[in-house]
């Protein structure tokens, strides 16, 4: 392997009692840099030789990495990289929204194997709930068809809604899904599926599918900015998605901002629900984003309208959010069209003058990231690989 190459890493631990942490430190050296050495990932962990040498020893004989072929440097030594094993591992990633739900299965390195979608019924989780087991059924019996040990290597079930958790409402706010929110989803899924279920919001998972394949993957503070029938940031602070202490962290569609001499929510003004009420555009047609894309790329008058407004209020938000996190970059995602992502970036620019503007940056301070309705459904099924393999404080507690 080539010695100079910079590799990306935590350092791991050589007191006794973490090997858990050092695990997943080795995993996401592997995720984040590819291929590497022994010798690549002591020095870039921090571990003694010998330690490396037991969990790479231990991660091949679980499957996990994989040995390829020797690499000769000149003179020197031969070296062996060591690469992780896509199919070491598996997730399932489930989305539920207020007129459909997506289901998409992954690898350990973010491959989507299986993708499935269905339409949601009216009438709440009293009639989707069923739709849901069924669909991720559905995903679990195509992924064992083309990977046969997807069962045993079946890490968790990860579901993703529109947030925020847990606030009390009044039944028939048209932006929350409060049946949904009050309805026991955790319990019901783990119950259905026989599996490990974890949940976030929209945003957090399309942060996670960032982090894993996306524009986030490799940095340790990013924020997601997601414009989906709502907005949220999702928060990657010290290289861990940072939820807070109720789940909520990065609900920025709940900013209130000063318009017309009252406050009015940023998610009111500059998100895909915003412009289906501008444009009078029903959310549950089935053509809905083919007829956005058709608008925008005419330069349809209200299009141009609805761009600059929301353009000046999510250039505030971007200044909000560097402020306040100092990220290394501020990206752009969501579930809409990529067409329309672009535009509401270019309207975007200049940006406002803040703590970012750094003479040593070295990644934009604001970029596109995935603009596809798959992406929360990605992030969700990367959670569960997540909280199975990345580094994070907690594993140091655990034997």
């Amino acid at each position: 392997m080539n010695d100079t190459r910079p590799i990306r890493a935590k350092s791991g631990t050589n007191h006794e009692g973490t090997s858990a942490h050092n695990r997943r430190v080795m995993i996401d050296a592997l995720r984040v840099n590819g291929a590497l050495s022994r010798a690549d990932l002591a020095r870039a962990t921090r571990l003694t030789k010998q330690t490396v040498s037991n969990i790479i020893d231990e991660l091949e004989s679980d499957g996990l990495v994989t040995s390829q072929q020797t690499v000769r440097n000149g003179r020197g030594q031969p070296s062996t990289p060591y690469a992780l094993v896509p199919e070491g591992a598996f997730a399932i990633g489930l989305q539920i929204d207020r007129h459909m739900t997506r289901a998409i299965a992954v690898d350990l390195v973010g491959n989507v194997l299986v993708r499935l979608e269905a339409k949601l019924p009216s009438g709440g989780p009293t009639t989707g709930i069923r739709v849901i087991l069924d669909l991720i059924a559905a995903v679990r019996r195509r992924l064992a068809a083309i990977a046969t040990q997807s069962e045993q290597r079946l890490v968790g079930l990860g579901a993703a809604m529109p947030g925020p958790f847990g606030l009390a409402g009044n039944g028939d706010d048209p932006w929350m899904m409060e049946a949904w929110q009050k309805f026991p989803l955790l319990e019901t899924l783990a119950v259905g599926t026989g599996l490990d279920v974890s949940i976030q919001n929209d945003a957090a998972a399309a942060t996670i599918a960032e982090r894993m394949v996306g524009a986030a993957h490799g940095l340790d503070h990013a924020v997601c900015l997601y414009i989906g029938y709502g907005i949220g940031a999702g928060l990657i602070l010290g290289g861990e998605l940072y939820t807070g202490a109720n789940g909520n962290a990065g609900e920025i569609g709940m900013a209130l901002l000063a318009v017309g001499g009252k406050s009015t929510p940023l998610e009111h003004r500059a998100s895909l629900a915003s412009l289906y009420q501008y444009l009078s555009l029903d959310p549950a047609d089935p053509i809905l984003y083919a007829k956005i894309h058709d608008l925008v790329s005419t330069g349809d008058r209200r299009i141009v309208e609805w761009v600059e407004t929301a353009a000046s209020d999510l250039r505030w938000s971007v200044h909000l959010i560097e402020t306040v996190f100092d990220p290394q970059t501020v990206i752009l995602c969501g579930s809409a069209p990529r067409i329309l992502v672009d535009r509401l970036i270019a309207a975007m620019g200049p940006l406002l003058p803040s703590l970012a503007e750094r003479p040593d940056r070295t990644v934009p301070r604001l970029q596109v990231g995935m603009a596809d309705p798959w992406s929360v459904a990605l992030g969700a099924a990367a959670g569960p690989i997540s909280l199975e393999f990345d580094p994070r404080y907690a594993a140091i507690l655990k034997d």
